[in-house]
């Protein structure tokens, strides 16, 4: 008799899996990791201290509602407790949000360049990804708004994006809006908020309190140090929240990643040597690279993305010769950005290292 194995449902299929950052390379025992835009000085004192204290506590479920962390949230970034969503990082917030308003036909909409997590977990819903073109590397207002129809349920916008480093001004933001119909969720990303120092950005969060459909989201992943820990939350109207409430799992945030977050929010010292590292080396690594005849666009994150425009020295190429030294960063072809490699601002030796790597590449 023929066995039939059982099948995915239609379309699963066709999703391209996720691929992270790489971490290894072959023959090297400890390469510098600068693929993935993690915080180079790590998680901060005070969170490292609460996550060994909960080692005591692991045998116990979680607060299912994670009301410690939400009530840290809510006071720190002057937010109402209610209104918040935690989740297994912005990723599976992405997902619920998905889960809870995307159907068999209906599409998301986001920029080319947008953060791959929004596309996967709606193309696992069976809807569509419609993508607005962005050619100048960052998301524009328009070009959103013309891919919008009558299926579209969800606009995300990643703010500042990931891998361009591309920001929208507070302005642009609220145009998109108000432009929108009053039945369409406008997602805004802002994982790389902290990072951010260009005068015309603004967090999305005073308009979430007004809006009735947008969602603004942040993760512990990044200024805080929490990437291992899978730790994000999203702030939501009411009823969003509530909806997402009915399909969350129950004890999706960890014991020892409660306690880290929360601690990690009233790290202040932490929060601002991880800012000031950036400040001051986003710059220099972006001059000293452009120095070398290649392109940096500009970048509010804790990242840089550099072009390699030349035919005899593309990225592919650059790509190479870094991890030949030792030093890994991130392709971005993944993206479509087949000339491009994503670099993590690290510590100051890791950027001198990575300085040094590409003056001697450019002079191959």
């Amino acid at each position: 008799m023929t066995q039939v194995a059982p099948q995915p449902k239609p379309g699963i299929l066709d999703i391209a899996p996720y691929v992270g950052g790489k971490s290894s390379l072959a023959g090297i025992a400890e390469p510098m990791k600068l693929s993935s835009n993690e915080n180079m000085l790590g998680a901060g004192a005070k969170a490292r201290a609460a996550y060994e204290a909960a080692i005591g506590n692991i045998h116990i479920y979680p607060d299912g509602r994670a009301n410690k962390l939400r009530a840290a949230v809510a006071e720190h970034h002057g937010l109402e407790p209610d209104r918040l969503i935690f989740g297994n990082g912005s990723d599976e917030v992405f997902a619920l949000l998905n889960q809870t308003y995307l159907t068999a036909g209906d599409n998301i909409v986001t920029g080319q360049y947008g953060f791959l997590a929004y596309r996967i977990s709606a193309l696992g819903c069976e809807a569509e990804v419609k993508l607005a073109p962005e050619p100048g590397y960052k998301a524009e207002v328009d070009a959103l708004l013309a891919q919008v129809d009558e299926r579209t349920k969800i606009v995300y916008v990643s703010n500042p994006s990931n891998p361009t480093g591309s920001w929208n001004s507070g302005e642009e933001i609220r145009r998109l809006r108000e432009a929108l119909p009053a039945h369409i969720l406008l997602v805004i990303d802002e994982a790389y908020a902290e990072y951010v120092t260009e005068p015309d950005w603004e967090t999305a969060f005073p308009l979430a309190r007004e809006a009735t459909n947008v969602v603004v989201t942040r993760t512990f992943s990044k200024i805080h140090g929490l990437g291992g820990l899978r730790i994000g939350f999203g702030y939501a109207p009411l009823a969003v929240a509530e909806a997402i409430d009915r399909i969350r799992l129950p004890f999706n945030v960890s014991v020892p990643g409660i306690e880290a977050a929360t601690a990690a929010l009233a790290d202040e010292a932490h929060q601002k040597a991880s800012r000031d590292l950036i400040q001051t080396w986003r710059p220099r690594l972006t001059q000293a690279i452009r120095g070398f005849g290649f392109e940096v666009l500009p970048s509010a994150g804790n990242f840089i993305l550099v072009l390699f425009k030349d035919a005899k020295r593309t990225a592919a190429a650059a790509n190479d010769y870094l991890n030949s030294k030792g030093i890994i960063v991130r392709a971005v072809g993944g993206y479509g950005i087949h000339d491009g490699l994503r670099i993590t601002v690290g510590t100051e030796d890791q950027n001198r290292a990575v300085i040094d790597a590409l003056s001697e590449f450019a002079a191959s």
